[in-house]
């Protein structure tokens, strides 16, 4: 088979691409390699999105569409309020936006790319434009392709977004650098509902090879989490403890004598609560309960805090359900940095908080799932590679304060 080029410059890609946001445009389909009928177009094209479509002709003009939805053969008209005409004047590209979003395309087995009424490419399986102004879209047809409605050529490519934070797929072996220290205890706090405890449960889970469910996580208005629970983890069901102890706590709440009090939250990172400690928000823990730590060492204190969403002098937040609210990740996990939506949600975190952005870590917890996924264990487990992070950051401190009372 030829081998593909594209038709479009670099200039021309890179002003298709600067309509878009931070992307790069990779070739599905060429009508002259491929074939110019709908099955051709289909077979390279279809479940594919974003895409953007270019028909040219032997009048010199160039021009297409746009449009966020994967193509099919349903038959059916598919809503999409982001697609958009386009021809080029020039180096200029010339936009005409969806003016009837609910029928943006339309998806024909015998046709091509079907913008609406309005604009067809590779019409009724043949080397023919389609062209109905007002149907969808608007636009000057003169302007659009010179009203030379036979196609020298059809190029199809998918936009694949750059990644804006790099991601190393892999998973990393940590030690603890201070050697009184076997395992590092990271705190999670957050809003009721934010993920603590599913977070703990998806870690859990990469690390025991099957999803799990060992800490009560779910839909409520008040915490689930009722105790101080310091989760180890191990590596298999036998396996070693590894060296990390994730903490979980109740939820913090707006109302007074409800959700985790604030003094319970200096006595956790002092070290001082025991494990399985049933908090009470209107009581907070005092020197006397019950397996209180009263002279609690390095190992016993807590070395990162990471917030999940909402809290104040946050040192790591975890941005979760990512999944739910970005359609091109919940296609696949690895497209989390290639996001914009994502990326402009993790730049407002970091403004509310004042917190630098990279301190802002976006995970998808296991919560429907039956099966583990590689992909989502690497991103949980950057997760926590950035808490030991911190941790060893905090071990420095610790180490240099020691160093200077010698």
């Amino acid at each position: 088979m030829s081998t593909m080029n594209s038709l479009l410059t670099r200039d021309q890609q890179r002003t298709i691409c600067s309509q878009l946001g931070r992307v790069k445009l990779q070739l599905l389909y060429k009508a002259s390699i491929h074939g110019f009928t709908g099955a051709a177009f289909h077979q390279r094209c279809d479940n594919h999105s974003p895409t953007v479509s270019v028909g040219f002709n032997a009048s010199g003009y160039m021009f297409g569409g746009y449009t966020k939805q994967p193509f099919s053969q349903s038959g059916q008209y598919v809503q999409d309020d982001q697609a958009f005409l386009f021809t080029f004047s020039g180096e200029k590209l010339l936009r005409y936006p969806v003016t009837g979003p609910a029928n943006a395309v339309r998806m024909i087995a015998n046709s091509g790319p079907y913008f609406g009424e309005a604009l067809i490419l590779v019409y009724g399986s043949k080397a023919e434009v389609h062209s109905n102004p007002g149907n969808y879209y608007t636009f000057n047809a003169a302007e659009m392709h010179g009203n030379d409605l036979n196609l020298t050529e059809c190029e199809v490519y998918e936009v694949e977004g750059k990644p804006w934070r790099s991601m190393i797929w892999k998973s990393e072996i940590y030690k603890p650098t201070v050697s009184s220290v076997s395992q590092v205890r990271v705190l999670l706090i957050g809003a009721v509902g934010a993920g603590k405890s599913s977070f703990f449960n998806s870690i859990n889970s990469v690390f025991r090879g099957h999803v799990t469910s060992q800490a009560i996580a779910g839909c409520s208005t008040t915490s689930l989490t009722t105790q101080f629970r310091s989760y180890s983890l191990k590596a298999g069901r036998e396996g070693k403890p590894l060296p990390i102890v994730l903490c979980d706590t109740m939820g913090l709440e707006e109302s007074t004598g409800a959700g985790l009090d604030i003094d319970d939250i200096s006595s956790i990172l002092k070290g001082h609560l025991p494990d399985r400690y049933q908090f009470n928000p209107s009581a907070p823990l005092h020197s006397e309960t019950p397996g209180y730590h009263k002279s609690p060492g390095l190992k016993d204190k807590i070395h990162c805090v990471a917030y999940v969403i909402d809290a104040w002098i946050p040192q790591l937040v975890l941005l979760t359900k990512v999944d739910e609210a970005c359609p091109l990740v919940s296609t696949d996990v690895r497209n989390v940095y290639k996001s914009g939506y994502i990326k402009d949600v993790m730049q407002e975190v970091s403004a509310r908080l004042g917190v630098p952005m990279s301190c802002v870590v976006p995970v998808k917890n296991y919560s429907e799932e039956l099966e583990l996924d590689p992909n989502c264990d690497i991103l949980l487990l950057s997760a926590v590679n950035q808490m030991l992070r911190f941790a060893d950051n905090y071990f420095d401190d610790i180490t240099e304060e020691q160093s200077l009372t010698l």
